[in-house]
């Protein structure tokens, strides 16, 4: 039996070796950053309500629920809806509406909020903002602290304080919250809140500020390798530079309850990154004013067209 050709079997060579582990450790790598966002995430509590107080189930008693819906990092705010469910001794048996007036009081170290539903009626949901003490420039690693929050009832023309139970619950997405009751013996607070970050918001910002300067490096790198000539100008490659220029801002509104224009992340990074695009795109278009000069017989039939 005879061949006319013979299979040879060569060992792969190092450098492809080398490329094969570079990318198993690629994959290996994004699957474990993968099942770490999905971690964090659910260690956050994947946006579900989370009851921070629990008010103490003493049978009878007015309840008060605190909701806290929404941080206001740029104006130092904490909005939270109020929702008071009145006992027994408060209503009508006949009608089972408020037999007097009622008014909540909550309040914080320097913001106050009332509301007062008259005989007859019952309460309603309503909205307060409570002012909160930290520095959004320090985003995203800002914390936010309450002076002490009370919540305050009283009934009739006396003002006579009802005992309340009060619960807080946490709907806020992307925040942990903690909380520490001042006085253990009172149901009513007062409470001191404390806000931060959760790290799974952490490191959706920390992800796309890297991908933000991952476009700096990459387009840097492209402009300062095709100046040098260890790269051909590729024209269509232009529009490439505008679309990742484009990109920064549409990424700088991505991140997580963007912080305003100016705090610490634009001046050290996205400003940076702004400059470095045009800088390599500027580099770019140099390779183009290199690369394609006419030749000398195209300018003379250039001119002799015009003449």
């Amino acid at each position: 039996m005879t061949s006319t050709s013979r299979e040879i079997w060569r060992s792969p060579s190092p450098l492809s070796n080398r490329r094969a582990i570079l990318g198993i450790i690629g994959v290996v790598l994004f699957v474990a950053a993968y099942a770490i966002s999905i971690v964090l995430y659910v260690d956050g509590g994947m946006g579900h309500p989370n009851v921070v107080v629990r008010g103490e189930p003493v049978p009878d008693v007015t309840r008060v629920t605190i909701d806290i819906q929404e941080v206001q990092s740029a104006n130092s705010l904490v909005v939270s809806s109020i929702n008071v469910y009145p006992g027994p001794g408060l209503l009508d048996s006949r009608t089972h509406n408020l037999k007097e007036d009622l008014t909540i009081a909550v309040s914080s170290a320097v913001s106050a909020s009332k509301r007062t539903w008259p005989k007859g009626t019952l309460p309603d949901v309503f909205r307060i903002s409570l002012a909160v003490g930290g520095e959004v420039a320090e985003w995203p690693f800002d914390e936010y602290h309450s002076g002490p929050i009370v919540a305050q009832l009283v009934s009739g023309p006396d003002s006579t304080r009802v005992p309340a139970s009060v619960t807080m619950v946490d709907r806020l997405l992307g925040w942990d919250i903690a909380t520490d009751r001042i006085n253990e013996d009172d149901l009513a607070g007062p409470y001191q809140v404390d806000l931060a970050r959760s790290t799974s918001t952490v490191a959706f910002a920390v992800v796309i500020l890297g991908v933000l300067i991952a476009l700096a490096a990459f387009a840097l790198f492209v402009a300062v390798q095709t100046v040098r000539d260890k790269r051909k100008f590729q024209p269509p490659m232009t529009t490439w530079y505008a679309a990742m220029l484009f990109a920064v801002v549409p990424l700088r509104n991505a991140l997580p309850d963007s912080p305003p224009i100016g705090v610490f992340i634009d001046v050290t990074i996205v400003l940076w990154v702004t400059v470095i695009l045009v800088i390599s795109m500027g580099l770019y278009i140099s390779c183009w004013w290199k690369h394609l000069r006419p030749e000398p017989d195209e300018l003379a039939s250039f001119s002799t067209d015009r003449g």
